[in-house]
């Protein structure tokens, strides 16, 4: 890359900063929200989780949601659902299996994307590390929560589905109008679902607090700290760094919640890290 496009160096180093901000934010905000579940439930915390989101991009986006097409409106629609559906899946897996084995099975969704769209050798060798990895963290035992994976994986598949229609969305609606307009959506949707759990569970200040700040953290200050990022870190050493987040979820999980992890964990943990650091640190720009 030359002089001209090089980021200066001080940009750079603010932009890994708030990166690594971002990412701590995110599985924080997530453990923080767990705390809420004896009382709301995952679906109580999640429902609040997508209050928050839908505020904080339709104050940034903006939608102009009357001047939308059909041909725009489907794939908003869509995202919605999955939105939705990848925060419920993920936070019920998190309430079962923990927030580092939860987020590193939920990481192969974009994983898969990343290796699916190459030919090259390497990416070969490195799906081969990421299941190697999964292996061990699936590996059958007497305390196996099979349920719990088997909801992180589908949460993987839900990040799949959301980074391939947020590719769509992004070419037929301009800024973050499509993102705004789903996560608004996924909130009307789930509006319902929160007054029925306020109904049956009866919501405390803790509680509620704890969810808001999960909105907070995983979805408001990482969006906004991404956008920041994008404009001083390029594309791929943002990829990079993103595959630091199961292991910031597995810390995050061990200090906030006492969810400690043994070595063969750790192992799994590091091979699913691994393999995406591999993948994208050899891309070629």
């Amino acid at each position: 890359m030359s002089p001209a496009v090089r980021a200066p160096a001080p940009g750079r180093l603010a932009g890994v900063a708030t990166m690594f901000g971002s990412g701590l934010s995110n599985q924080t905000g997530a453990a923080i929200g767990s705390l809420a579940f004896p009382v709301l439930g995952p679906l109580g915390v999640v429902a609040i989780r997508q209050y928050v989101a839908a505020l904080v991009l339709v104050a940034v986006g903006r939608p102009r949601l009357s001047d939308f097409t059909w041909r725009q409106w489907w794939p908003v629609l869509l995202l919605a659902g999955v939105f939705g559906t990848m925060n419920l899946t993920l936070y019920s897996a998190i309430d079962r299996i923990g927030l580092g084995l939860a987020v590193t099975l939920e990481f192969l969704g974009p994983l898969s994307i990343a290796l699916a769209s190459s030919r090259r050798r390497l990416d070969a060798g490195c799906a081969v590390l990421a299941a190697a990895g999964v292996v061990v963290l699936m590996r059958p035992q007497p305390s196996t929560d099979y349920l719990g994976m088997g909801l992180a994986l589908a949460a993987a598949c839900c990040w799949a589905s959301y980074i391939l229609l947020n590719r769509i969305v992004g070419r037929r609606i301009p800024g973050a109008q499509g993102s705004a307009a789903a996560a608004c959506a996924s909130a009307v949707t789930f509006l319902p679902i929160g007054i029925l759990v306020a109904v049956r569970h009866p919501p405390t200040a803790g509680a509620v607090l704890c969810a808001v700040a999960a909105g907070v953290l995983s979805s408001a200050v990482p969006y906004l700290a991404d956008l920041l990022t994008l404009r001083t870190v390029p594309a791929q050493t943002f990829g990079l760094f993103m595959s630091v987040n199961p292991v910031l979820a597995a810390v995050v999980g061990w200090a906030v919640l006492g969810q400690g992890l043994g070595v063969p964990e750790w192992a799994g943990i590091g091979a699913v890290v691994a393999a995406n650091a591999a993948s994208i640190a050899t891309i070629r720009t």
